[in-house]
């Protein structure tokens, strides 16, 4: 993977990354394919109608269903989806994180029953390498250890020691086996900035025959945190990463979170929140969310936002979406989807554009004063 950094305007950064399957320019979102597939997406859609140059995909549901292995005999997760681009894979620690009662982690790794059939499966911080080997994605997280917020000391510490732990034991594993698929860790520490820059500090120095992560995540944020303290250890945390490498904020968010963290200093984020939002109703616009549902919007022929470019809002009305939507008619869902993720899209490529032209708080002021609701 090549990493440059393009321009700079204070701490937001564009920048050029390039994977084996695509050059990315820097911020970028990317739309999440849980299962190898964008909800109500197919690949023609991802690369040709949003020209998404990354997407991410999850090393737990893909290990479930339909099995690594079966992944691996189509050619990893390219050849199986369809979608010739880059890939990122989480590794699954979220998911473990969410299954509440049915996980159990010690120092080893996590135990976990499988939320389809009940069946009983382990992590080690290996065994999620070897399976994101078999799904070839670009870019690999490592397995780490996820906590609620707010928690207490002793549990925070624990999390970045293991979280730390794991990380050292990816990359071992990772260099023994000589793949060229990205690796990145994942820096956590709650809310606690003394536990951030801890956990930073100790990623950034592990060295293994010369080679260190190929980038670096801030993990266990956007997990009932508020939101301005989010910012506040975003703010904190990016410092403490090398400039020359990705910087990644795991599961954010809102566009208003996108522009504040960008201009903290980070390139790539993901959610689910726009392709989930749309399928609920919501879409993104340039003045804020509108409900597509509203009987107002019965006999409206303008379309989603007026000043947005996107297949959906130059080929059809509010009018025909908000029928759609009532009607459950499943066309709805893959042009709310269109829309709303190329809205994100959009943002963070006005964003780095911003960036380049030394305009980045002029952008944020005039993002922010267009916004109704």
């Amino acid at each position: 993977m090549e990493f440059k950094i393009d321009a700079t305007d204070g701490r937001a950064r564009a920048a050029t990354i390039k994977t084996v399957h695509s050059e990315i320019k820097t911020p970028i979102f990317m739309p999440v394919g849980t299962a190898a597939a964008v909800k109500s997406l197919d690949a023609i859609d991802l690369m040709d109608v949003l020209d998404a140059k990354i997407i991410l995909a999850n090393t737990y549901h893909l290990y479930l269903r339909p099995g690594d292995e079966v992944v691996k005999s189509f050619g990893g997760l390219h050849g199986f989806s369809g979608y010739k681009r880059s890939f990122l894979t989480d590794s699954g620690g979220f998911q473990a994180f969410s299954l509440g009662d049915n996980v159990k982690i010690n120092d080893n790794g996590i135990w976990f029953k499988s939320h389809i059939d009940g069946s009983s499966h382990f992590f080690s911080p290996e065994k999620v390498i070897d399976i994101e080997y078999n799904l070839n994605s670009d870019i690999m997280m490592v397995l780490d250890d996820l906590i609620a917020l707010p928690n207490t000391k002793e549990r925070i510490k624990k999390s970045i020691e293991r979280t730390t732990q794991w990380a050292k034991r990816s990359l071992v594993h990772h260099i023994e086996k000589g793949a060229k698929n990205n690796l990145f860790a994942i820096v956590q520490g709650g809310t606690d900035f003394e536990f951030r820059k801890i956990s930073a500090e100790s990623l950034v120095g592990i060295e293994v025959e010369g080679k260190t992560f190929d980038g670096f995540a801030i993990g266990g944020l956007s997990v009932g945190e508020e939101n301005q303290l989010m910012y506040d250890t975003i703010e904190f945390t990016t410092p403490f990463l090398p400039e020359n490498k990705p910087r990644y904020l795991m599961g954010v968010g809102t566009p208003e979170d996108i522009i504040e963290a960008i201009e903290r200093g980070v390139d790539m984020f993901d959610c689910v929140m726009p392709t989930r939002n749309a399928r609920n109703g919501y879409l993104f616009t340039t003045f804020g969310t509108l409900r597509i549902k509203n009987a107002k919007y019965k006999l409206d022929d303008k379309p989603i936002d007026e000043n947005c470019s996107c297949y959906t809002c130059r080929h059809f009305s509010r009018g025909y979406l908000n029928h759609l939507f009532k009607a459950k008619e499943l066309t709805y869902f893959r042009l709310a989807t269109i829309h709303n993720l190329h809205y994100y899209l959009n943002l963070v490529k006005e964003a780095r554009e911003a960036i380049i032209d030394k305009r980045f708080n002029e952008f944020k002021k005039e993002f922010y004063s267009k916004r109704i609701n």
